[in-house]
């Protein structure tokens, strides 16, 4: 045990000391330091803007890019509802948001409100059989759910619990497959090393209500997205190659995924090529590495993928599915950082690039990470860099475009007021979240400078939940406050009827109209 520990703390300090020796050595940005902070630290990174999208994006022709909606950090996986209602999963808020469909044809969400809270770590979801299903870093959960009004219709229930989840890679995919069963994904603890849990870094299988669970592939070193090709109805899943082997090896991976195969980690890498560091497969007589479908570029890091159906877009599509990659983390110079479009041909998968731009020449502004398909046949792109989706559509992305606003006004009201204002003295809490407001200076970004961030208008588009929310999760460049809850509160109310110059008394909710 003390020899694990030596170890573990070694990689820790290894880490820790990569930003500052590759910028010392002249091998990274600012901006490449910002996104390893990111991936390290947790700390926010560029807010996206409808005219970088337009400055800095490439599509292929025949398409239109949109910034969908923005304002929402560590943004992660995504899955349209059967009423056409987008949802995205953010494990380090513990929350999925529902993005209700744009009806009226604005280009955003017509609101964004939080669907359920209070998760572990919530990442894979999807629905069927009237249930929301949700994978949690250490269990699988559902709830009832009306896909008619995007409102849930019970309560959470556990399915599968006592997952492991420490370690590297505790995200857990879930999707239910076109048999109606459950498949999870889960990665490895480490980067290179033997699993003490059997069900890390498989591919498994269950029942809808949880039992039957079993292991139908291994050897998957992380395997965040997974999608079934609608014309053969095989199952294919992204994998990440394990890092410390330099720049150019070993290559992420695109693996055909079939019951009972193995597919090489931690003891072989790429084309089954013996690793380095574990030596020969102990069970090479039990087993053998199945290769890859498909070779990424190493450090590449694909995540979501989804098959695409093409009908209503520019030729050239069939057979064809679209995967995030979200770019290296420690790689000397920056690789990855787009969508790419994999066509499936009479010479195998054949990898384009589809939606480019979030890097340019080590300038990192995004770090696309799950692609879904919407009713209306346009491809959504969750950025949990930016905290953004974006929309891409068939048409022209060039003809007769203006530069729009810069943000994307996104609505994220209260669905129903929070029990806290019940019985509140609001008049008091405004007063004490004024006396916050200047204390931190907050009127020096937000009223002075150059290009200040006004606040103007808040109560038109954001509840008390999603203040508190941005004061606990706040990004860059606004530093984290040491706030209490109360303090928090007291601050939203200020702030929320501040701007519709009202003065809260006991009992209101001022702009949010409490009961």
């Amino acid at each position: 045990m003390r020899k694990l520990l030596f170890g573990v703390l070694a990689v820790l300090a290894l880490l820790a000391c990569i930003p500052l020796v590759l910028l010392a050595t002249g091998t990274i940005n600012s901006s490449s330091l910002r996104m390893i902070l990111n991936v390290m630290a947790g700390i926010g990174g560029p807010a996206a803007t409808a005219t970088d999208l337009h400055q800095r994006f490439q599509l292929p022709p025949g398409f239109t890019l949109q910034l969908y909606a923005s304002d929402l950090p560590k943004a992660r996986f995504l899955r349209f509802t059967p009423g056409g209602d987008l949802l995205l999963s953010r494990p380090h808020s513990g929350d999925i948001m529902l993005l209700r469909k744009d009806a009226n044809g604005d280009g955003h969400p017509d609101a964004v409100v939080t669907l359920i809270g209070g998760l572990k770590r919530p990442f894979g979801m999807d629905i069927a059989n009237g249930y929301l299903y949700v994978a949690e870093s250490n269990r699988i959960g559902r709830v009832g759910f009306d896909s008619a009004s995007g409102k849930l219709t019970g309560a959470y229930e556990p399915l599968v619990e006592g997952f492991t989840d420490e370690g590297n890679h505790w995200s857990k995919t879930l999707r239910v497959g076109p048999d109606g069963l459950l498949y999870l994904s889960q990665g490895s603890t480490c980067n290179v090393c033997v699993e003490e849990d059997e069900r890390r870094a498989t591919m498994m299988r269950f029942r809808p209500d949880g039992s039957g669970g079993e292991i139908i592939a291994t050897g998957l070193r992380n395997s965040v997205g997974f999608d079934w090709a609608p014309w053969s109805g095989e199952l294919y899943a992204t994998d990440n190659g394990r890092d410390l082997l330099g720049d150019d090896f070993p290559p992420c991976e695109l693996n055909l995924v079939e019951q009972g195969h193995f597919y090489g980690w931690p003891y072989f890498n790429g084309a089954n090529l013996t690793d380095p560091d574990m030596g020969p497969d102990p069970l090479a007589g039990q087993r053998q590495p199945t290769a890859p479908a498909h070779g990424f570029r190493p450090h590449n890091a694909p995540l979501g993928i989804t098959f695409i159906d093409d009908r209503g877009w520019p030729a050239g599509y069939g057979h064809t599915a679209l995967a995030a990659l979200h770019g290296s983390w420690n790689r000397s110079t920056p690789d990855g950082y787009k969508v790419v479009s994999l066509h499936w041909t009479d010479q195998g998968i054949e990898e384009r690039d589809f939606l480019t731009g979030f890097n340019q020449d080590g300038n990192i502004i995004g770090r696309p990470v799950d692609v879904a398909q919407g009713p209306d046949g346009a491809i959504y792109i969750s950025d949990d860099y930016a905290g953004a989706i974006y929309r891409v559509s068939p048409g022209d992305n060039r003809t007769g475009w203006s530069p729009p606003a810069d943000a994307a006004a996104t609505s994220r009201l209260d669905a129903k007021p929070p029990a806290w204002l019940a019985g509140a003295d609001l008049g008091a809490m405004a007063k004490r979240g004024e006396q916050l407001y200047f204390y931190y200076d907050c009127a020096s970004c937000h009223e002075a400078g150059e290009n200040p961030k006004l606040l103007t208008g808040l109560s038109d588009r954001l509840g008390y939940n999603a203040i508190i929310e941005v004061l606990k999760a706040p990004i860059s460049p606004m530093p984290i406050f040491p706030l209490s809850d109360n303090e928090r509160r007291e601050l939203a109310v200020f702030l929320l009827n501040r701007g519709a110059g009202n003065t809260p008394v006991a009992g209101q909710a001022g702009a949010q109209g409490a009961p």
